[in-house]
């Protein structure tokens, strides 16, 4: 499985880091996932040879699409409706979601190669350290965010006596789930840009037979490749302040979320 990432400056140090969207690899994951709890216990006990995190993830799936059918149907509430400003709520909590974290978000653990597509007029190596800088930083983060939500989960549960949806909980929730799956786009992030760079320097060595057969199994599935684009180039010209209208239309050619691409301009420095 591999996926194809954007990397581009849109003004000073704010860079965008964006995964092109996949349809066919969601439809595919989102059909794997149990939809019941019977369904989810059976596929817990059966599996009693993986590990414990694996489990784990089992569950979250499990969780995210009941609370993705929960946002389905809060979104098509009536208008005005009770249900309809939870909704509105839950945009804006979202809106604050930083797009960093939807970009790891988007990294997999099945997957086992990136191509990253950059102006041609940046340095290939410092598009790379890049990514090694925010996966790096995303592994810190997220790992701290995420056992401070799993702590925030107990107590937040005790609002579920009060007569009213315990948007607290559920969003506090979201956010353990949104931290995990950070936090593994981070460390596979890690692992795909690491892999390149030893990949580079084992080149380098005198090793010969080693050398000639590591390279034959890299040159047909590379953990990294960097593509340098002339189009892209073309579209944010020199990078100092790309405008909305130029991210709409990179969104456009590269098959990107309109809506994640416009955080990035709408983010602080």
């Amino acid at each position: 499985m591999r996926a194809r990432l954007l990397v581009f400056p849109i003004k000073g140090r704010n860079w965008c880091f964006i995964r092109s969207v996949d349809r066919s690899n969601a439809q595919s994951q989102s059909s794997q996932s149990p939809t019941t709890f019977k369904q989810l216990w059976e596929k817990v006990s059966s599996s009693s040879h993986q590990s414990t995190a694996a489990n784990l993830e089992i569950c979250i799936d499990f969780a995210a699409n009941k609370m993705n059918k929960a946002w389905a149907g809060l979104e098509k509430a009536p208008q005005g409706s009770f249900k309809n400003k939870i909704h509105s709520l839950g945009l804006k909590l979202l809106s604050r979601v930083k797009p960093s974290e939807i970009f790891l978000k988007s990294i997999p653990k099945q997957l086992n190669g990136v191509e990253v597509v950059f102006p041609s007029s940046l340095n290939p190596r410092l598009v790379r350290r890049r990514l090694r800088h925010i996966a790096l930083k995303g592994t810190i983060v997220h790992k701290n965010y995420f056992y401070g939500s799993v702590t925030l989960l107990p107590v937040t549960s005790a609002f579920a006596v009060l007569p009213l949806p315990n948007v607290p909980f559920f969003w506090i929730l979201f956010r353990t789930y949104s931290h995990w799956f950070a936090l593994k786009g981070s460390e596979k992030l890690l692992e795909l840009v690491s892999d390149s760079s030893k990949n580079q320097n084992s080149h380098e060595k005198d090793h010969v037979n080693e050398a000639a057969v590591n390279e034959s199994k890299k040159e047909t599935h590379p953990p990294l490749v960097m593509q340098a684009s002339e189009e892209l180039e073309r579209l944010i010209g020199d990078g100092n302040d790309v405008s909305k209208c130029t991210l709409k239309e990179i969104s456009k050619v590269f098959d990107l979320n309109t809506t994640d691409v416009l955080k990035y301009h709408q983010q602080q420095n």
